[in-house]
């Protein structure tokens, strides 16, 4: 096992399975953004999302993918590109991952990248135990998603932020008040039919209890580009309350608080999750500027 893995490896407890694979696909993502920063990705792209989140801003849950935004639009853009750059980078640290694309099926500004693996085999070649490794299916898959927007909504701003492992290298990394306004447009209007992202709601009571503010006009312009909000009036803070509360009203907590728990190592704080609970917390949010 390559020295750096193993210093990246120690900072996680790995007494079970989804212990173990949390960390290896945490380490991935590193990895990835290692090897984006080689192909100079972030003088086109910021990092956005739950994984920025937990990566440089301390977000206490695991997450699964890789969202980046361009600076500006560029229908040209082509994420294809620097998918040889992460080839080499997970090959020089012994991953053994294949890194491929997707052909969209339909005309859309996301292009998708997908990172994927045998689990078992990546768990021993990153020093899990054997007994440990053996309880997962041999045909199991790791797979990390990359996503980019290509098409990205006005009104953001983001900062060059620093991993100093496995080598230290920069990524650009959207700000703190459009990360929020990213996941109130998520929690808001995310198309998952009947299903509840738990994780969307972890992330709002995240937000609001470090006192972020949210960047209303990125929210507008996020709102505009999915037509959840139109015509010539501007976003207004009594606007977001209003539509806060009507999607708390009609929120499952219980399918909230079953679809976030496997990306926590500490589940006491999902105690207090009811519809009360989060009118209380919605109630908190700042908006930056005002």
């Amino acid at each position: 096992m390559h020295e750096a893995i193993k210093q990246m490896l120690s900072r996680y407890p790995l007494g079970t399975v989804d212990e173990g694979v949390n960390a290896l696909r945490e380490l991935t993502q590193e990895l990835a953004l290692l090897g984006l920063w080689r192909a100079r990705f972030f003088e086109h792209a910021a990092f956005y999302g739950g994984t920025a989140l937990r990566i440089f801003h301390g977000l206490d849950r695991f997450s699964e993918d890789l969202d980046f935004t361009l600076l500006k639009q560029d229908p040209d853009f082509q994420l294809a590109r620097f998918t040889d750059s992460l080839s080499r980078e997970l090959q020089g640290f012994g991953f053994e991952l294949e890194v491929t694309t997707r052909k969209k099926a339909v005309d859309t500004a996301i292009q998708s990248a997908f990172l994927k693996g045998n689990t078992r085999h990546q768990l021993l070649e990153i020093g899990i135990p054997r007994e440990l490794a053996s309880l997962v299916h041999s045909g199991q898959k790791l797979k990390v998603k990359l996503e980019i927007d290509t098409d990205p909504p006005p009104s953001f701003s983001s900062e060059m932020q620093t991993l100093l492992q496995p080598i230290p290298f920069a990524v650009r990394v959207c700000s703190p008040p459009d990360l929020f306004a990213g996941k109130l447009h998520a929690l808001l209007f995310r198309r998952w039919k009947s299903r509840v992202k738990g994780r969307d709601w972890y992330d709002f009571v995240w937000f609001v209890g470090r006192g972020t503010p949210v960047n209303l006009s990125h929210l507008e312009q996020r709102m505009r580009q999915t037509g959840d909000w139109e015509g010539s009036k501007a976003l207004m803070p009594e606007d977001l309350f209003e539509a806060l509360e009507k999607v708390i009203r009609d929120l499952d907590v219980d399918q909230a608080r079953n679809e976030v728990r496997r990306f926590l190592r500490n589940q006491d704080a999902l105690a207090l999750w009811s519809q009360d609970f989060f009118h209380d917390i919605s109630r908190r949010v700042t908006i930056s500027g005002v």
